[in-house]
């Protein structure tokens, strides 16, 4: 799991500070979706495994929160994004 920030914020530009902090948030959730779902698989108790899921689905909405905000901070991302978007329609079809 991660508990410590995947990169050094120390050797980042200033400008992209702001950049890479909403990626490392992007991270933290998908670490914690991947946690909480594998542990839902784990358990025989119908209880602990539908709090689980919730939990993970409420962290899936906090990727979508950092990665807006992400694409508001870097246009390249919004371009790049398009892009993968596209050519995942391409072989996917």
């Amino acid at each position: 799991m991660l508990s410590q920030l995947p990169i050094d914020l120390k050797k980042v530009k200033k400008e992209d500070i702001d950049k890479e902090i909403l990626r490392a948030g992007m991270i933290a959730e998908l670490d914690a979706v991947s946690f909480y779902e594998q542990m839902a698989a784990l358990t025989e108790n119908e209880n602990i495994k539908k709090v689980l899921l919730d939990i993970a689905k409420e962290e899936k909405t906090h990727i979508g929160e950092f990665e807006a905000l992400l694409l508001k901070e870097d246009k390249e991302q919004v371009k790049e994004s398009e892009k993968g978007k596209k050519e995942v329609e391409e072989l996917t079809e």
